[in-house]
């Protein structure tokens, strides 16, 4: 979800959240930090890409602010063909999350397909926001060559990915639909939310909505409160249906929890909450877990729900999530998971898993206190680590906080790392580039670094972040320093790697290009390298009080399994060299079963440098290294 607004929003449903997952019930789960992650079992280790699919193939470059999908285009399914699909590969990629696949509401007319049009009062930007979802069963028109046959199309580009060897997320949105929510293409039994529901009572446990009885629903108030850019929709543009008005009554409460018949702007009013059996004052109504059930596998959540009786979202939605399995995709990235309750996730999830046991199952979730709960109790497989890792990094490439802060996250996460997915950029965040956030993309290299190799938990890169894509563009709706995620546009760094389809860097600059091999080779470690999904100790504690040279600005730590030993050094200074002797402490030298004598290490990342040699006497060892600014230095120990 659009991110400025997410922390006074979260705050309006806490009295719902809170009930669903408090920390103080009998399954809840806390941190068991250790020092290093010992005997860890060896998986796969993700990298997803996340392209968002409306803007991914677009080769037109105009560009005007609230344009048209005549003036502006659009990337088509059909654009990200073998070729696009091969250069993704290339990058170490093993999962591609398309976003903004599901048919969201748009402002363009498909009357001609059976498609209502939608109100621009109640739609985000021109092409509209991702998380609005009109029809789960079917995907965005605009995204199709042929409108009519764009399911069919998503599935091609499914079988074209699986081709290449990787595999296929989508969204699904749980927590919210669009107000104006009509599946077209719903299978025979299958009801839309709202359909059956008591609309003269504020809450039913079977109802999917919530409503504010009595009240027509009101169009924000654009002329108040934080209206951005005194905001008109379609940036004033005369349109038939722009009228200030959108017929709902009762009205429901918007998705992000306001009970307002006349949500704020700031409100995600062009949606509508799902009603999960979570009562107005925050009580279940719903079976609960049983104690110790964190501890249970997932086979044993799906036998508990059984012959259970759920709320109807609760098989809505399991429906929808069994329907894209069926047509291949892969796992799902849940939006807003933690406005959710766990047990929801808990029945959904162990159904996902008993279908494909494979499912990549990726949460959104913000508060790490609950973070155990939605990995045990809820059965995610991985959570954004947006609150802790992605913020401690950013603060640091931003000058505000020193590298000391790595280590502490690190440690905190220590139980569950495997299952925190590392990214510098998202849909939601700003571009790493923008002037708001570090305002060069080569800033973000030692950081990136530190992201992959760090732990065994997946990596995520955002299209054009390998390019250095730096978000400036007024789209709309969108701001500057985001890529637009409600409006029609081109990525201009790119499209200059995509030239003309080519997908070849062909009118890339030599910075993109170098830029994109860093990339390139960073991922391919952190994939291919077994070393990597070993154990993990860091070596910052030590050489930041004991080592001349080693200071604030320098992070450091060791990566190893049975057949590999790394080092990872990386200097997040853009002015300024380090030169210093790296200190590993006796506890790894005795653990790496270093004897007396030299030992070559085998430089991995970028191009010239040389192999340098860890000494060892007496258990001490020690390395002598000079890093440029914002040079990371990737050594395998040679035995």
């Amino acid at each position: 979800m659009k991110r400025k607004i997410l922390i006074g929003s979260t705050l309006l449903v806490c009295s719902l959240v809170a009930a669903c997952t408090s920390n103080k019930n009998s399954n809840s789960v806390s941190a068991q930090p250790v020092a290093a992650t010992q005997g860890a079992s060896v998986q796969a280790k993700p990298v997803v890409y996340q392209i968002f699919t409306r803007l991914y193939g677009n080769k037109n470059t105009t560009n005007k602010s609230w344009g048209t999908i005549e003036q502006n285009g659009v990337g088509k399914f059909n654009d990200i063909d073998a070729v696009a699909l091969k250069s993704i590969k290339e990058l170490g990629v093993t999962h591609v999350w398309y976003t903004g696949v599901p048919h969201h509401a748009v402002i363009r007319g498909y009357t001609a397909y059976g498609i209502s049009n939608d109100d621009p009062d109640v739609v985000k930007g021109r092409a509209g926001s991702p998380y609005a979802v009109k029809d789960y069963y079917n995907v965005n028109p605009d995204l199709a060559v042929n409108p009519a046959n764009r399911l069919q199309e998503f599935e091609a580009l499914i079988a074209r990915t699986h081709a290449q060897g990787m595999k296929v997320i989508i969204d699904i949105v749980p927590n919210h639909v669009a107000r104006a929510y009509h599946s077209l293409s719903k299978p025979a039994g299958i009801e839309d939310f709202g359909a059956e529901d008591n609309k003269s009572v504020e809450y039913a446990r079977n109802n999917n909505f919530y409503y504010v009885v009595g009240e027509h629903f009101k169009v924000p108030d654009f002329n108040t409160g934080n209206a951005q850019k005194n905001y008109r929709p379609l940036g004033g543009e005369v349109h038939p249906l722009s009228d200030g008005k959108f017929d709902e009554k009762p009205a429901k409460w918007t998705g992000n929890g306001s009970r307002l018949a006349q949500p704020k702007f700031d409100d995600w009013y062009e949606t509508v909450k799902i009603n999960y059996g979570v009562r107005p004052d925050g009580s279940k109504d719903f079976p609960e877990l049983p104690a110790g059930f964190a501890q249970q596998s997932v086979q044993k959540h799906y036998e508990f729900w059984q012959g259970k009786s759920v709320p109807d979202s609760w098989i809505k939605f399991r429906q929808i999530a069994e329907y894209w399995l069926a047509k291949g995709v892969d796992g799902f990235r849940f939006d807003m998971a933690e406005m959710v309750p766990v047990e929801f996730w808990s029945y959904l999830n162990s159904s996902i898993k008993h279908k494909n046991p494979d499912a990549f199952l990726l949460a959104e979730v913000y508060n790490p206190a609950e973070y155990r709960n939605y990995l045990r109790l809820g059965k995610m497989d991985y959570l954004y680590d947006k609150v802790e890792m992605y913020d401690g990094l950013k603060a640091i490439m931003q000058g505000k906080a020193e590298t000391d802060v790595i280590a502490t996250v690190q440690a905190g996460m220590n139980d569950i790392e495997s299952h925190m997915l590392h990214f510098l950029e998202n849909h939601d965040e700003q571009r790493i580039a923008s002037p708001e956030f570090a305002g060069s993309a080569e800033k973000a290299k030692p950081a990136m670094v530190v992201s992959t190799l760090i732990s065994r938990s997946p990596t995520m890169v955002y299209f054009g972040q390998e390019v250095g894509e730096a978000g400036a563009l007024d789209s709309g709706f969108g701001d500057p320093s985001r890529t637009s995620i409600f409006d029609y546009a081109g990525v201009p760094a790119h499209q200059r790697f995509m030239n003309g389809g080519k997908f070849d860097g062909g009118q890339s600059t030599p910075a993109e290009k170098n830029l994109r091999e860093f990339y390139r080779q960073l991922l391919n470690l952190s994939v291919r390298e077994s070393g990597f999904n070993g154990n993990y100790q860091e070596l910052h504690s030590v050489n930041r009080t004991q080592t001349s040279g080693y200071d604030g600005k320098v992070f450091a730590f060791a990566r190893w399994d049975s057949h590999q030993r790394w080092l990872v050094v990386s200097n997040f200074s853009d002015t300024e060299a380090r030169e210093f002797s790296l200190q590993l402490p006796t506890s790894l030298v005795q653990q790496w079963q270093l004897s007396h004598g030299g030992y070559s290490l085998i430089p991995h990342l970028g191009e010239g440098n040389k192999p340098v040699v860890l000494d060892v006497k007496n258990q001490h060892a020690s390395v002598r290294l000079t890093l440029a600014p914002l040079e990371s230095q990737v050594l395998l120990l040679k035995y």
